[in-house]
Formats: C-alpha cells, structure tokens, sequence
C-alpha cells in the first residue's frame, strides 16, 4: 500500500469518517485540505436511487450556478448562413456549416461546446460516433440545440452547463474552484443540490440520494449529512 504524505494524513485527519452536518463547515474544511500547489477544482460525487438504463430513471439537465465554475469555455456553432452572424455577434467563438461539420469528421474538435440550429442535426448524425463519445452532441435537452442563438450563447458564456449521471447512477460535477469564497462555494453548493433534486427523474421510488460527497482535485471526501439541504 502506498504510504500517504504528511499532507494527505493531516487532511484525512479532518475528514475521515466524519459526517458534516453544516454546509459552512464542510466548505471550511474543503478550502483547508485544498492544499495542491495549484488552484483545485472543487467537486460534487452524488450516489443516487436511480438505474439509467431505464428511461425514467436517467438524469440529463444543465444548471447555472450563482458564480460560475471558474472555468472559460470555447463554444463552435453550427448553423445555417442566415443564422451565421448572428452566432457570431453572439459571441461564438467558431462558426461554421459544411466546413465545421467536414473538421469534426475529421477529428478537429477544438471546441469545449457545440450548439446546432435544428435544422443543422440531420448534417451531424453521421458525426454521433464522433461527438458522442466526447459529450459534445448537440441536444434539445442540453439546451444545445436552439433557435435563439443569442440567448443560448449569452446563457452558456455565463457558465451554464451540462450534467449527467453515469451508468451506475452517480453525479460526478464540478461547482467552482479552491480559491472561491466560502460564501461563493456554499451557494454554488445549494443551487446545485437543488438542480439535482428538481430534476428527480419520475421512475425514482422512495429515497432519491443515497449519499453525497464533495471534494477538491487532490484532496480527501467529505461526506454531508443529506439534512442540511433540508
């Protein structure tokens, strides 16, 4: 077994088999055990009631949080020539039609986003092998597929985004960064517990959360007792 550094055993220290049943204090904790030489994502792990192998039962939704992910995203629009200006007032950072679709097939994905007009998505079904995988396909539920380019790209310029649960049922998201406030991060927190619960799927049966966990890149799991959100 790998030895932990002194780093890892004071951090532990402040979290193992702890159940924190205060949002402030978690946080608190969090930013104390970010301890990385650099600026840590900080991240949510939800295990929920949930079996995404059925229809009912799957959880797909955006959200925009109070301050952000601390993150900056290259957003590629595909559409049509009317709609091409537009886009790029918008604020796209890549426009394109034939020629986007022919960089994609290609393998040129340099892009974080991507949003179609509707009339663009039978050009890209032959892309889903390629887009698929990576989680850039466009779609209705994402919000990615849109016909108010200027508000889509001013939502998702703001840190609006996309997440899903895993085929085991289990959110894996970040809400913000170390160096964020702990009153930024306690919010962020809230609003995305409440995106979360909102967005129950209609198959759920009984208890919806099983457990719920946050952390930073390099450091320990705080477990939250599911009250405090109450």
């Amino acid at each position: 077994m790998r030895k932990l550094s002194r780093r890892q055993q004071e951090n532990q220290a402040k979290t193992k088999n702890i159940l924190f049943t205060n949002k402030e204090e978690a946080i608190k904790i969090l930013k104390e055990t970010a301890t990385a030489k650099f600026t840590e994502t900080v991240e949510l792990h939800a295990n929920l009631n949930i079996d995404p192998k059925y229809a009912d039962q799957q959880l797909r939704t955006t959200v925009t949080l109070p301050h952000g992910v601390g993150k900056s995203i290259k957003i590629a629009v595909l559409a049509n020539d009317s709609n091409m200006a537009e886009a790029q007032a918008a604020g796209a950072d890549i426009v394109g039609n034939d020629d986007l679709i022919e960089q994609i097939s290609q393998g040129n994905i340099d892009f974080d986003l991507l949003i179609a007009t509707p009339d663009m998505m039978p050009k890209l079904a032959k892309l889903g092998r390629v887009l698929g995988p990576k989680g850039l396909m466009p779609s209705p539920k994402s919000g990615t597929v849109s016909t108010t380019l200027t508000e889509t790209l001013s939502d998702f310029k703001k840190g609006k985004f996309e997440y899903k649960a895993d085929k085991t049922g289990v959110v894996h998201v970040s809400f913000g960064k170390s160096d964020f406030t702990e009153t930024q991060l306690v919010e962020n927190l809230t609003a995305l517990y409440e995106s979360i619960e909102q967005n129950r799927p209609s198959g759920v049966k009984g208890k919806y959360f099983k457990n719920l966990f946050i952390c930073t890149s390099m450091g320990p799991s705080i477990q939250l007792d599911l009250g405090i959100f109450a």
